[in-house]
């Protein structure tokens, strides 16, 4: 094996300051979503396993380590929505992500208001640029290779309705770099913005 990589069998660790898988498979979309119980009580959290798996319909999901909050007031509810994270909203967005009791709603921890939805009872972050409306379609308790269960759960909704700020929709197209989008990368807590810096396009062939 060539001495310009650093190899390891993850079963052995990685021996490492810092897990690179995290960092590897980055910058990756925050799944900030709000779910609510059958009592009514909301619920704001950050997800960084999250993405888009399917256009038509469109099918937006994130993964949870750990049954948490939000995939109990999701199985009960079979609702959710997705709000975009920004660089404004960042300190807001990392407020929701405090380990707290499920009787506290994180929209006023972070001092964040709520827009209601239309085709679900689920509200959204009021001040983002984008939100979108989920029903679940799947809600799937991940297993490792040997057919052994996680105590992961992957969420998939199908998007409902959506929201866009005016603002950022130029002749009929979002516009990513001025939204502030931000994304989730390595480390303890490592974040990149998009920039037009960084843009380049590339058609298909």
């Amino acid at each position: 094996m060539s001495d310009n990589f650093y190899s390891y069998n993850v079963s052995e660790g990685h021996g490492l300051a810092h897990d690179p898988f995290k960092a590897i498979i980055a910058p990756r979309p925050i799944g900030w979503i709000a779910s609510q119980s059958n009592d009514g009580i909301v619920n704001l959290a950050p997800y960084s396993f999250f993405n888009a798996f399917n256009a038509a319909p469109p099918i937006i999901g994130f993964a949870s380590v750990g049954y948490k909050d939000s995939v109990s007031n999701i199985e009960q509810s079979g609702e959710f929505c997705w709000s975009l994270a920004t660089r404004n909203l960042a300190e807001s967005m990392n407020q929701t992500s405090a380990g707290v009791p499920s009787d506290v709603d994180e929209f006023e921890l972070a001092g964040l208001a709520k827009r209601a939805s239309r085709m679900v009872a689920v509200p959204h972050v009021a001040a983002s640029p984008v939100s979108m409306e989920c029903k679940l379609t799947q809600l799937i308790q991940l297993q490792d290779a040997l057919g052994k269960l996680c105590d992961s759960w992957l969420v998939l909704g199908q998007v409902v309705a959506v929201h866009i700020q005016q603002e950022y929709l130029e002749d009929g197209t979002f516009n990513t770099v001025k939204a502030g989008s931000i994304m989730r990368a390595g480390g303890p807590g490592d974040y990149f913005s998009v920039s037009a810096q960084t843009h380049f396009f590339m058609g298909r062939p």
